[in-house]
Order: structure tokens, then C-alpha cells, then sequence
């Protein structure tokens, strides 16, 4: 389908990688994996014909279609949501406007001439291609993949340039979705996403009918999507047949492999150069010493690479809180009319280890600056607690940098006391070394910038530690080593993130934020909550939006949410007849709801049948020329099957909602 042929990428004296091939066929799912600037991102822009190689090219057959997502910098304006997505279907749109064209020729052209009859022919031909593409299902599709990426309906007539840049991001994300191209390049593309959002997309991206291409510091979704892993490392890219987990694996195998082979070639080499030294100066052994030279000179020698650097780094031991930390009384954040939090009460205590999750918008930043004390509540109390010290790192900070200080001036001018020395040696952990801190602020790259100011927050002595999204910008490599500092540091902390596999070993307590209620209380990490979200959701019958739907194996990957609830209640204590009648009381209730949807649904889909078999029938007649020539039965069949498409689009929006109650209380 499509193949990346001997392609080779230089920068200066610096080879990203050379003569790289492999091919890319139907259904794949490959994950781009290695270090920031290793190269992954612009193999990407080549595949997708924004940016040459020095050397090689992309090979692919005529019919491929190559879709990619950059990380940032897509900006819409001058129409609505709605709008900017359906221009996936333009295509689809184009076909309808020259549709309605050819209509009105049709009712202007004398049904005995020739032109007629030629109308006739591409009426025809634009009706069979409109058929292909089943018009009467492209606006339910677009509402539903609009709503599993976070829009309200209230949003599909907003006009795109009052939107955020992430939030720009999950518009052109849905039109790509949606214009399925044959293979699909994503660089990064849950860096806008919440957590619900996340596992829509991961749902969706398994039932793509395309292959993938994805960059991603999501273990869990390289791990639950990819089967092809291309490891970017020292220069060079190895293959491998697997999810990143089974990359991780084998790549430790290979280098065992790569060791034992160079050490029985370092001996071999060893013993042919002490036999050439030996008899070097014997004329009678001259022939055989020329040929053993000649050999060891053809020998390809084997090459041990050294393991690319990494974060090394620990927080300081920071010194004892009082037990309560930080606590909230009646506390409110208002900006205008909008009431992000309110009359919100929660205590943050010593050892709290605190995920914060929630929808975009929904509070999480909000509060994240409210527990740092960088903005004031606008009603209510936030009250320290005895000798806590707070240490913040936003999703801003990397770019609030100064631009023109250098990497080493940034952390002097912290107003910390620390001694350039010892400066140097957290740039170090930080991988900022040797001339690398004499570079400018200016030239770093994302990743490079977010590991900077997380080396400037570490000169804070703090026992209450708030990060916003600190994974944002980081590798899979630096992710695992700020995930093990979190996990032995001491004192407290709150983590806005949505990455699970990141959250979920640090985490002992989630706090929800859902737009308009109050935030709720977890017990347990993020895939706890998510299954207790789950429980609840099915133990009250409810529906649950498109965007909701987790994966199979969400409530899988983590610890059982068993023995860890929710604020609010738990049936732990129940003895095993009790639980058993309640489960069968649930399922009960589950049926009882169950039934008048399927016997909807079933009405539905006789209706559909009905509707579609009338709009076939019509789709013969119309494309007939002898029927046209009939004058008012043909006017009367061309505006039924107007109304029998806008009936068809109806009943294809009932049906995804109806089939997404089902589901949702099949699932439970």
C-alpha cells in the first residue's frame, strides 16, 4: 500500500537515519518509538509529502490517500464547528451540489432532445456515486465523533476561532476521523485530549478500517493499539514485530544477542592478530600471515552501541508538613458568569498522592492555581497547613521561558543560592550536558523546554508538589524516570494528567472534575476510578454518551477496583448472598430497560429497511431516461427521494442513539 524506500535524513554532521525501509501495509498499526529529536516526527512529514528527504523517497499506489495529524499549529476560522468538520466530506458535498445542478437543467431541457437524454446520464452517475458513499449517515457521523472528542451539541454552531488550541486540534482531528484516508499519521494526538477522550479515540482507531501510523507518550494506547514497533535509537531504526511492551522486551534480548556475538568476534579477532604477530617476521610463514590479514581486514566488525542518555533525577528530601496540607472551605472561582468551582470543600493531607482528572474546561487548571496560591478564590478559604512548601509547574511554564537566556541562566536566575557546580549536575539528570547549557532558551525544542523548567521547579524546596500536565512534551524514557522520582518522594502532590500508565502506579486518590457538579472523591489510581465510574454507570441503568464507552480491556490494565470506592458509598461489607441478590436485582433492572429499547430498535431498523428499499427503487426509476419523459411522475419521484433521504438522515441519528443505549447496558 504504501512503502518507505532507502530514505536517509542528515542535519549537518548528524544522521537521524540512513537508507530506512519498510512498507506499510492495510490495517497495520505502527508506533514511532525513541527519544525527542530522534527523528520520528519527520519521517512522518515525509510519509505525508510535507517535507524531502535527502536521499529515497515514498512509494505508494495510486489509490492510497495519506492523512496526518501535526502535534499543534492547526488554527480554523471563519465558519462553525459543524461546518469545518463536514469540509471532510467535500467531496461528498460537491457531488450533492452538482446533483441539485443537474436537477434544475433537467427541469429547464425538453425531455425529447439529446441533451436530455445526456443530463440523464450523469444524473445517473452522480446518483450511483452519492449511493456509494451513503450521504444519509455523514451528519450523525460527524455529531458522533464530535461528541467523543468533548463537544457539546451547543458547540456544533460555535464558530471555530473561539476555540482554544487544543481545542483546535480536536477539530481537525475530527476531520481527519472522518475522511478515513487510507493510511493515518498521528504525531502526538492525545496531548489536547482528557482521559475520556482518550479512550474514544483509542476505541475508534481500533475499528479503523485503515492502517496507523501513531507517535504517542501514551503507553497505554501504544501498548493497546500498535502491533509494529520502529524504534528510533543511536542513529539508527530497528523493526520489531510487537507493541512497545514486546519492543522493550525483545530489544533487551537483542542486545544479549548483540553482546555475546561481538564477544566471540572480539576472540576470534583476538587469536587471528596473535597468530599474525607471531609469525609476522618468519619469511617462510609470510604467505599465510598475507592471507590471514587479508581476512581479519574483510571481517565486519560487530559494534556494541551505548544505551541513549537518560533523566536521572530525585527530589530532594523535603522537609515534614503538618498533617493537613492544604484545606478548602466553601471555596468558589468565578470568572464573570462562568462558575468554575463552587462552595467546594476538600482537604489535601501529608503523603496524598492526587490524580486530577476531568473533561477540558471542567476546572482542573482552575483549581491546580487555586491549591498553588497563584490566584485568589473569589469566595471561600484556602489555608496551609504548618510549614508546607509549594512548588507549581504549569502547562505554561516551558513557554514562559525567557527565549534569549541560555539553559544554564535560566536556572541561575531562579533566586535559588545553588552554586553553578551543582547547577550544572541537575542539568546533567536533566540531560542538558556539556555545551548544551550554553544554549539558548530559544532553540529547544518542546520536550527540551519542559525538562528545563522541571529542572528550575526542582530548586524549590517543597513538600506539596502541583504539576499540569508535566508529560506533555516528555519521552516515554523521561516519563518512566519522572514517574519513578514521584513515586519515592515523600512529601504530597497533585497531577493534572490524562496519561494512565503514567498516573496509575503514583496515584492513590483521583479528584473528578465535571462541568457543573461539584468534584468527586476516588480511592485508588485512575483505573480504579475508571471502573468504579463504570459500576456506577451500569448499576444505574444509565446510558452512556459515545464518548464514554471505554475499551474491553480498560478495567484489565490496573488493580481490581474491589476494595477501593468512591466518596460516597460501597457494598464491600455485604456478605456474598447479599451481593449475589443484588447483582441479580441490577440485572433485572438492566433487562427491564433493555427491552422497550430493543423493541424500538427493531422498529427502527424495519423502518430504515423500508425507507431504503423505496429509495432504491426510486434511484432505478429516476435514473431511466423513459421515466423523465413522463413529465409529473418523474417531478413527484425526484422530491420523494428528497424527503426520503432527509427521513433516512433522521432515522440513522435515532439509531446511533438508540444503539449506543443498548450497548452501553449490554456492556454492564
Amino acid at each position: 500500500m504504501l512503502a518507505v524506500d532507502r530514505v536517509s535524513v542528515q542535519y549537518g554532521a548528524r544522521n537521524l537515519f540512513r537508507d530506512l525501509s519498510f512498507t506499510i501495509r492495510p490495517k497495520e498499526r505502527w508506533s514511532l518509538a525513541g527519544p525527542n529529536g530522534a527523528g520520528k516526527s519527520t519521517l512522518m512529514k515525509i510519509i505525508a509529502g510535507i517535507e524531502r528527504a535527502d536521499t529515497g523517497g515514498i512509494i505508494k499506489a495510486k489509490q492510497t490517500t495519506v492523512g496526518y495529524l501535526p502535534q499543534e499549529g492547526v488554527h480554523h476560522t471563519g465558519t462553525t464547528v459543524f461546518g469545518e468538520v463536514e469540509k471532510a466530506f467535500d467531496d461528498v458535498l460537491q457531488l450533492q451540489k452538482e446533483l441539485g445542478e443537474v436537477e434544475a437543467d433537467l427541469e429547464k431541457a425538453d425531455p425529447t432532445s439529446e441533451a436530455y437524454g445526456d443530463l440523464l446520464e450523469v444524473y445517473g452517475d452522480l446518483q450511483l456515486r452519492l449511493e456509494h458513499h451513503d450521504v444519509s449517515k455523514m451528519k450523525p457521523r460527524i455529531a458522533t465523533v464530535l461528541g467523543g472528542l468533548g463537544f457539546a451539541k451547543k458547540d456544533f454552531d460555535r464558530q471555530t476561532g473561539e476555540f482554544s488550541g487544543g481545542w483546535q486540534m480536536r477539530i481537525a482531528m475530527a476531520k481527519l476521523l472522518l475522511r478515513e484516508p487510507s493510511v493515518l499519521l498521528l504525531d502526538e494526538p492525545t496531548n489536547h485530549l482528557d482521559i475520556e477522550s482518550v479512550q474514544w479515540v483509542e476505541q475508534w482507531l481500533r475499528q479503523y478500517g485503515g492502517a496507523i501510523v501513531l507517535i504517542s507518550h501514551d503507553r497505554s494506547m501504544l501498548d493497546n493499539l500498535t502491533n509494529r514497533t520502529l524504534a528510533f535509537e543511536n542513529g539508527g531504526v530497528q523493526q520489531y514485530s510487537g507493541n512497545y511492551t514486546f519492543y522493550l522486551t525483545e530489544r533487551v534480548a537483542r542486545r544479549e544477542q548483540t553482546e555475546r556475538a561481538f564477544k566471540n568476534q572480539a576472540r576470534e579477532i583476538e587469536k587471528a592478530e596473535k597468530l599474525i604477530n607471531r609469525f609476522r617476521a618468519k619469511a617462510s610463514k609470510a604467505k599465510m600471515v598475507q592471507s590471514r590479514i587479508k581476512q581479519l581486514d574483510k571481517v565486519e566488525r560487530i559494534e556494541l552501541e551505548q544505551d541513549a542518555a537518560a533523566m536521572d533525577f530525585r527530589f530532594p528530601p523535603p522537609e515534614r508538613s503538618g498533617q493537613t496540607v492544604l484545606k478548602l472551605e466553601k471555596v468558589s472561582r468565578h470568572y464573570g458568569a462562568n462558575k468554575v468551582i463552587n462552595d467546594f470543600d476538600f482537604t489535601i493531607e501529608r503523603g496524598d498522592k492526587i490524580a486530577i482528572v476531568g473533561v477540558n474546561g471542567a476546572g482542573k487548571s482552575t483549581f491546580s492555581r487555586l491549591i498553588a496560591r497563584i490566584e485568589d478564590p473569589t469566595a471561600g478559604t484556602v489555608t496551609e497547613g504548618h510549614k508546607v512548601g509549594i512548588a507549581y509547574f504549569s502547562q505554561t511554564h516551558a513557554d514562559e521561558l525567557d527565549p534569549k537566556k541560555t539553559v544554564l541562566e535560566t536556572l541561575e536566575s531562579s533566586g535559588s543560592r545553588v552554586p553553578t557546580v551543582q547547577l550544572r549536575g541537575i542539568l546533567g539528570a536533566f540531560l542538558f550536558r556539556g555545551d548544551d547549557v550554553f544554549k539558548s532558551v530559544g532553540v529547544l525544542s518542546g520536550g527540551e523546554r519542559g525538562r528545563l523548567a522541571l529542572a528550575r521547579m526542582l530548586l524549590q524546596p517543597a513538600n506539596f508538589l502541583i504539576l499540569d500536565e508535566p508529560t506533555n512534551h516528555l519521552d516515554l524514557q523521561s516519563q518512566e524516570v519522572l514517574q519513578r522520582a514521584l513515586g519515592e518522594y515523600t512529601g504530597a502532590f497533585a497531577i493534572v494528567s490524562h496519561n494512565r500508565s503514567f498516573l496509575d502506579p503514583i496515584v492513590t486518590k483521583v479528584l473528578e472534575f465535571i462541568p457543573g457538579e461539584r468534584p468527586k472523591t476516588y480511592y485508588g489510581n485512575v483505573s480504579d476510578y475508571l471502573e468504579k465510574k463504570r459500576a456506577d454507570l451500569d448499576a444505574a441503568g444509565k446510558a452512556a454518551p459515545s464518548r464514554t464507552r471505554l475499551p474491553d480491556d480498560t478495567a484489565k490494565s490496573g488493580k481490581s477496583g474491589s476494595s477501593k470506592a468512591a466518596t460516597g458509598g460501597t457494598n464491600s461489607g455485604a456478605n456474598r448472598k447479599e451481593q449475589r441478590r443484588l447483582e441479580a436485582k441490577a440485572r433485572e433492572a438492566r433487562a427491564a430497560k433493555l427491552k422497550p429499547l430493543k423493541t424500538e430498535f427493531t422498529a427502527l431498523e424495519a423502518e430504515i429497511a423500508a425507507l431504503e428499499t423505496e429509495k432504491g427503487e426510486l434511484t432505478a426509476k429516476l435514473a431511466d431516461p423513459a421515466f423523465f419523459a413522463q413529465g409529473d411522475p418523474a417531478a413527484v419521484a425526484m422530491k420523494r427521494f428528497a424527503e426520503l433521504e432527509t427521513l433516512l438522515e433522521t432515522r440513522y441519528t435515532k439509531w446511533e442513539e438508540l444503539s449506543g443505549k443498548i450497548e452501553a447496558l449490554e456492556n454492564a
